[in-house]
């Protein structure tokens, strides 16, 4: 697409409508990436590579000036856009647009740009290109998130806190523990994303509905030079082979799966700045705050989880993408209709803009997270009733009650619902009278309970219930572990890569 002339000689740009993608939320390198400088020179270079080839096959109407005048513009300059924008405003096709404006500055191969060539030659061969290398950004920024959390999930590995089922309070986890969790869900988005990545093809040089018959008439029946003709230009732009089946685009399903990968990001993004807006509602965990930043207009103590509440907006956005692809894939009839065109010129740089800047917002919050162990602490007291004056028992240990009594030989059924009426008897004293929970002080009236009495004082440790969270961290995320096998790929880009900042 040409660019659009603005309105009015000297307009300003807050005259126009700009996406907030690109003004506030996402890297230089993925929006440079998707420009519109970025995309039409890719397209000279394919145009370049295929008369390279079609040459190098033997087509000698190609000149080697031809060739060198289209080396010397690959780059689409200003001027270059307004020869394009004023073609397109009068032939309605945006290739033919860009195909005259090339030959406007390389004049000895107007007449070979495009040869045997079909639009998608250009357009679809592109967003392949630009999706592979914008995967490639991700990939890199997803492991440095993961490397962020890695560091803190080990740092904390051993500091209890509340798990939650149902956001009720359940068994003691770590810190650690929990980061590892967010841990997993990122790395699986990694190992996707690398996948689709790696299995990624080229539509190539396939003619008007994929049945390469413009080639087989350049090359004058020789059927063999259109499989050479793909080889070659796999090789120049890097990728293993073709489709092996093509219409007139690439099939539309490579766009669904790139967006699955993709998106599935989202989901995870969301998870884990879902839980931070809880930790920071609870006030045991933050995310970073500066010192001059205004939580709320009117109310100045406030700080809000401003960083989370961006990320998960544009993760819920980036989440409703491969719907939208489903259906642009599902309503190509035929050979194609081009239907596909002007929301995939949306859909295909905003899912990969979106991506970009929910990992510089994760990558912001998780190279920066405040722990306040006291705070854990005082809640894991006062929610499972931890290590207070009066040695109250915490509701969850009620369950290493039972396994004790049953290991005396008591019947595991008959210990469940004797605890559980002591257990509620307690709950009704905290939560209608407010008063300090006391279970112990219940237990140890209770006949029943005798054979445990002894050993109840020193079942009060927080530490003794997390089970295994500390030996799960280190192993999943300590050396050589999954964590660091799969970011070894990523170490140098980790190695230099500075925390992101937010541009507002």
């Amino acid at each position: 697409m040409a660019n659009v002339k603005p309105a009015s000689t000297g307009a300003s740009p807050y005259d126009s409508y700009q996406t907030s993608l690109t003004t506030r939320y996402c890297s230089p390198a993925m929006s440079q990436l998707f420009s519109q400088r970025s995309r039409h020179s890719t397209w000279r270079k394919l145009w370049l590579s295929l008369a390279e080839s079609e040459k190098e096959l033997g087509i000698n109407t190609i000149t080697d000036e031809a060739l060198e005048q289209m080396r010397a513009h690959l780059t689409v300059t200003d001027e270059d856009f307004e020869v394009a924008r004023v073609e397109e405003k009068s032939r309605r096709h945006d290739v033919m647009a860009h195909v005259h404006a090339f030959g406007a500055v390389a004049p000895a191969a107007a007449g070979i740009i495009h040869l045997g060539a079909t639009s998608c030659f250009v357009t679809d061969n592109t967003e392949l290109i630009l999706a592979r290398d914008a995967m490639d950004l991700i990939c890199k920024k997803v492991a440095k998130v993961i490397a962020n959390l890695s560091a803190f999930a080990l740092r904390w590995k051993s500091e209890p806190t509340l798990a939650y089922t149902h956001l009720q309070a359940a068994q003691l986890i770590t810190v650690g523990k929990r980061a590892s969790q967010w841990i997993l869900d990122l790395m699986l988005d990694l190992h996707a994303i690398e996948q689709v990545r790696q299995e990624l093809k080229f539509r190539g040089a396939q003619g008007t509905t994929g049945t390469q018959a413009s080639f087989v008439s350049i090359f004058e029946g020789d059927t063999s030079k259109c499989d050479q003709l793909n080889e070659i230009l796999c090789q120049k732009f890097g990728f293993p082979s073709c489709y092996d089946v093509s219409t007139q685009t690439y099939t539309r399903k490579v766009d669904l799966i790139i967006a699955n990968a993709v998106a599935g990001l989202g989901s995870t993004a969301q998870k884990i700045t879902g839980d931070i807006r809880h930790l920071m509602h609870w006030k045991e965990i933050e995310e970073p705050f500066e010192s001059s930043q205004i939580g709320s207009s009117a109310m100045a103590y406030k700080r809000n989880p401003m960083r989370s509440e961006r990320v998960y907006s544009l993760a819920r956005e980036l989440m409703s993408k491969p719907a939208s692809f489903a259906a642009t894939h599902s309503d190509q009839w035929a050979e194609r209709t081009l239907d596909d065109s002007a929301i995939r010129r949306i859909d295909i740089p905003e899912m990969f803009l979106l991506a970009d800047a929910i990992c510089i917002g994760l990558d912001n919050i998780s190279d920066g997270l405040v722990v306040y162990p006291a705070v854990i602490a005082s809640r894991v007291a006062a929610e499972a009733i931890i290590l207070t004056p009066v040695h109250k028992l915490p509701f969850m240990i009620t369950e290493d009650i039972i396994m004790r009594l049953c290991a005396k030989g008591v019947s595991r059924q008959h210990a469940h619902e004797e605890i559980r009426v002591l257990s509620h008897q307690a709950g009704a004293v905290v939560k209608q009278e407010g008063k300090p929970n006391d279970l112990v002080e219940r237990i140890k009236a209770n006949e029943f309970f005798k054979p445990i009495w002894g050993e109840l004082d020193g079942m009060l440790k927080a530490e003794l219930y997390t089970g295994r969270s500390s030996q799960i961290v280190e192993k999943y995320c300590g050396p050589g572990g999954p964590v660091s096998k799969a970011l070894a790929p990523y170490a140098d880009y980790i190695k230099g890569a500075t925390t992101a900042t937010l541009n507002v």
